[in-house]
């Protein structure tokens, strides 16, 4: 009997409490919206089955992922379905990512951020003495860049900046050298001056304008970051009130569900609700930070931070680009935008980091010496 474990008493409830308050008030602010819509219906029932997931990957010892057959396996499988995607799926606001199952849609680059954060954290756990090594450094990139440009090609320019960003922040927590860093910063210089030049489409050199200079173009590529702003300054200190948001109720704002949410919150819970967001979202990457640090080995507290650094860039991007600070990319906030993939994604990831947590204890000295053999 002792050595049963008791179902759930590994879950985090601090960091399960903060999600579930943001999803919550996701539900407020999706049944403040009127019209025809089924919106609070649909996102209640993806919370659910998200939750469900959540708990039930919580269960499973993760330890089989620390194989490399196994992660080389789900590489390419995901590579697969990113092709496919390119040829088979279907057309979302000029995005051509996703695949629709009767009356479901699912974004296949949802699940590849998971993926990229199990491969990177395998790669690195086990090359930590020597990362050092530029070499080290090139051949992670090599793994990133392959889903990157798939996810590029779609074209879905905020998810592939994301996988960008969860490599830079994987590497950085690995401990790469300054030296190397200015040599990481002065590749994606030139990489970004390539694509500026050769493969960027006019609209989306036009957001980057935008972004130096949103008023240029307000009724154009700035419409969308005005209108944004707009709502969150309405929102004043204490807010509009619940179904008293103008800006998205009368559809100034654009997206108001997916990409602007934050700002359609704020226009309703005004600073209060947001300064309340904010702590519920610093108090989610304080406890995922924690839960990494006790990770058994390397691999499990580098997929730990992995996730931190997953969700940070879709919170910095989502509200940069809602107060006009960051150009529009399209990415979901965290447990809040409408969607079913993304929240599907989230909360595994949440899950399987509930999962190492489980069986951490459990693991057997072999394995965390293997750490230090190569893939």
């Amino acid at each position: 009997m002792s050595g049963k474990k008791i179902p759930f008493i590994h879950i985090d409830w601090l960091l399960l409490t903060a999600v579930l308050l943001i999803s919550a008030a996701s539900l407020t602010v999706m049944n403040s919206f009127v019209g025809e819509s089924a919106l609070f219906e649909r996102q209640f029932v993806w919370q659910a089955v998200a939750v469900g997931v959540m708990l039930f990957v919580s269960l499973i010892d993760w330890h089989f992922l620390r194989r490399t057959d196994i992660l080389v396996y789900c590489f390419g499988l995901t590579i697969l379905v990113l092709v496919a995607v390119l040829f088979f799926g279907i057309d979302v606001n000029g995005s051509h990512s996703w695949f629709r199952f009767g009356g479901v849609s699912f974004q296949p680059s949802d699940l590849a951020k998971i993926v990229i954060l199990l491969i990177l954290s395998k790669y690195f756990s086990r090359r930590h003495i020597e990362i050092a090594d530029i070499r080290h450094i090139i051949v992670s990139g090599l793994y990133a860049f392959a889903i990157f440009i798939l996810i590029f090609l779609q074209p879905d320019f905020g998810s592939a900046i994301v996988i960008f960003l969860i490599w830079l922040g994987m590497v950085l927590v690995s401990g790469i050298s300054k030296k190397h860093l200015l040599l990481v910063f002065g590749v994606g210089f030139c990489v970004f001056a390539a694509l500026w030049f050769f493969v960027f489409a006019d609209y989306q050199k036009q957001r980057i304008v935008t972004f130096i200079n949103p008023l240029s173009d307000i009724r154009g590529a700035g419409y969308n970051a005005d209108q944004s702003v707009i709502a969150v300054g309405s929102g004043g200190f204490w807010g509009k009130g619940l179904g008293y948001g103008t800006q998205s109720r009368l559809n100034f704002l654009p997206e108001y569900e997916t990409d602007f949410i934050f700002a359609a919150f704020a226009e309703e819970w005004g600073f209060v609700g947001v300064v309340m967001l904010l702590i519920l979202y610093l108090g989610i990457i304080w406890r995922i930070v924690k839960i990494a640090m006790r990770g058994a080995t390397n691999f499990e507290v580098l997929f730990g931070l992995g996730v931190a650094v997953y969700f940070l860039c879709h919170i910095v991007i989502n509200i940069g680009m809602n107060l006009a600070l960051l150009p529009v990319t399209g990415i979901t906030l965290p447990f809040m935008s409408y969607g079913g993939s993304h929240l599907v994604a989230e909360f595994l990831a949440v899950g399987i980091l509930f999962g190492m947590n489980r069986y951490g204890r459990s693991t057997d000295r072999e394995a965390v010496k293997n750490e230090v053999v190569g893939v």
